[in-house]
């Protein structure tokens, strides 16, 4: 067995086997210069999952981080691992609260995989949208508000129109939204992922 490794103080890593593996690239000044070549996908998981729960480096370089935990039974390495292996989680991230809005631990209870996909289609970015509601952007030219809205399936916006008031606007955006959170839910396999896509949308306005 590997030698028991602390990750973050915090995590135990007491796989049984090599989780990552470094080659020796050069040498700096007398010393050996590595890259790692391969790591093991659960450990990957498990070691930014416990990174961002217990990282002040982390934690100040991404302040969204300031209240996250990992239950203490995935502090062990084994038994997160075991979890994983039962998942749908190739080429997917772990995800702590789209099943449970705000959810601020991660555990076996409250995490799902999710494709990149989804989880671009779920991401906002509040602080860069300017102004006005989202999905909505002012048209100099025509003095009206567009609608917006980044397909999920080609990558690409979506003009919806041009409105008089804004609130049309965003109606416009949260409408196609939806739309698209149902074609994007019928394609999950995970019943609780494709619920949680849909519940966000139809429940938009009372939850943002």
């Amino acid at each position: 067995m590997s030698k028991i490794k602390s990750v973050y103080a915090v995590g135990i890593n007491d796989a049984d086997y090599v989780v990552q593996i470094k080659e020796t690239i050069g040498y700096v000044d007398g010393k050996q210069k590595q890259k790692t070549v391969w790591v093991c996908p659960f450990y990957k998981t498990w070691n930014g999952m416990i990174g961002r729960g217990y990282s002040e480096k982390i934690k100040l370089k991404q302040p969204a981080y300031k209240d996250v935990t990992v239950c203490e039974e995935w502090h062990l390495f084994s038994t997160f691992r075991a979890w994983m292996i039962e998942q749908e989680w190739e080429d997917k991230h772990i995800d702590k609260d789209l099943i449970l809005p705000g959810n601020k631990v991660y555990s076996p209870e409250t995490c799902v995989f999710v494709s990149r996909s989804v989880n671009n289609f779920l991401i906002e970015r509040g602080n860069d949208r300017g102004e006005y509601k989202i999905g909505v952007c002012w048209d100099k030219q025509c003095g009206k508000f567009q609608a917006l809205c980044c397909n999920p399936f080609t990558k690409k916006q979506e003009n919806l129109g041009r409105f008089v008031e804004e609130d049309q606007a965003h109606k416009a955006w949260l409408d196609k939204k939806l739309e698209h959170a149902y074609a994007l839910a019928a394609i999950q396999g995970d019943e609780r992922v494709s619920k949680a896509i849909i519940d966000k949308y139809e429940n938009y306005g009372s939850n943002s």
